[in-house]
């Protein structure tokens, strides 16, 4: 039985989790911001377990201890395709904003991410219009987001 009882948990699952994961559906995740917010979600396990920092344990090791593993990025990601798929279903302002189909010009320098683009990796959709023409049909999206968590990336 691990130190992690099952009250930190909850206490992780109910009140710190939708703190951290605030408007989430929004971000365009890099690399940089995912090993934060994975380097967060080990920090939080490490809290629970009263494991110091100055500890030398792998984070794999700290996974074992918890009987747990990564979910923090999945879940964003879940619940970013499940709002990407509800905003492409509206013809609305906010499917021209998320598509980038607005008029003028982009400015200069190294374009970031768009949203679209990490779903369309995440789900391995191919390109990101794949991904738009998915939307359309809910079940087979919902088949697509399920298939993506089930495979853990």
């Amino acid at each position: 039985m691990p130190k992690c009882d099952k009250f930190g948990r909850i206490v992780k699952k109910c009140y710190i989790e939708p703190i951290l994961m605030y408007g989430c559906e929004a971000w365009t995740i890099s690399k940089q911001t995912q090993k934060k917010l994975e380097a967060t979600e080990m920090w939080f396990l490490r809290r629970m377990l009263r494991i110091s920092w100055t500890a030398k344990k792998t984070n794999d090791t700290v996974l074992e201890e918890a009987h747990t593993t990564r979910l923090l990025i999945s879940k964003i990601r879940k619940r970013q395709a499940t709002f990407f798929g509800h905003v492409m279903r509206r013809e609305k302002l906010e499917n021209l904003v998320t598509t980038g189909m607005l008029e003028g010009k982009r400015s200069r320098g190294k374009q970031r991410e768009k949203l679209i683009e990490g779903l369309a990796d995440w789900l391995k959709a191919g390109k990101s219009l794949e991904a738009i023409e998915a939307t359309k049909d809910r079940k087979k999206w919902r088949t697509m987001i399920a298939n993506a968590v089930k495979q853990g990336t």
